[in-house]
């Protein structure tokens, strides 16, 4: 299921020509341009039909809830890039890929005087992005789910 659901956001957001991965794909950033983060309900619906799957159906009001509470206290301004997605392969992780896929967009940003969004569900990923200039802004306590640390990033200059 979050294969399913892990290839229909790398559609969704493949478009927008920001998908950013290391040689051999065991590293991944998937970015939305500003004013680009939020899904459209076509968009919505192909997600809802992965989360449909009978093994989460018992959980599907509390993945809505969920998903409706990020998206309600996701910035709306000013305009940033959004980090949908990071994902490094467990036996890659700690050499450095990640910060390698995060550099390009960053680098944009700063050059742009653009700033930079995304909510870490993982407490352990807090000082990584902290490393790359991005701080706690807000706490998202899904129910029953991970607590989502929102974090934000200023265009460095």
């Amino acid at each position: 299921m979050l294969d399913r659901f892990q290839a229909i956001r790398l559609k969704q957001l493949i478009g927008h020509a920001e998908v950013w991965t290391t040689d051999g794909l065991g590293c991944a950033a998937l970015w939305a341009p500003p004013k680009r983060w939020k899904t459209t309900p076509r968009e919505d619906l192909q997600i809802g039909r992965v989360l449909a799957h009978p093994r989460l159906i018992w959980r599907l009001p509390l993945l809505t809830v969920g998903f409706g509470a990020m998206e309600r206290v996701h910035p709306h301004s000013p305009p940033h890039w959004y980090l949908a997605v990071l994902g490094t392969e467990p036996d890659m992780q700690g050499r450095g890929l990640g910060s390698a896929v995060l550099a390009p967009v960053l680098e944009q940003c700063d050059t742009d005087g653009v700033a930079a969004y995304l909510e870490s569900s993982k407490e352990r990923n807090i000082a990584f992005y902290a490393r790359h200039g991005f701080r706690v802004t807000g706490e998202i306590h899904l129910p029953r789910g991970p607590t989502m640390w929102q974090m934000w990033r200023d265009p460095r200059r």
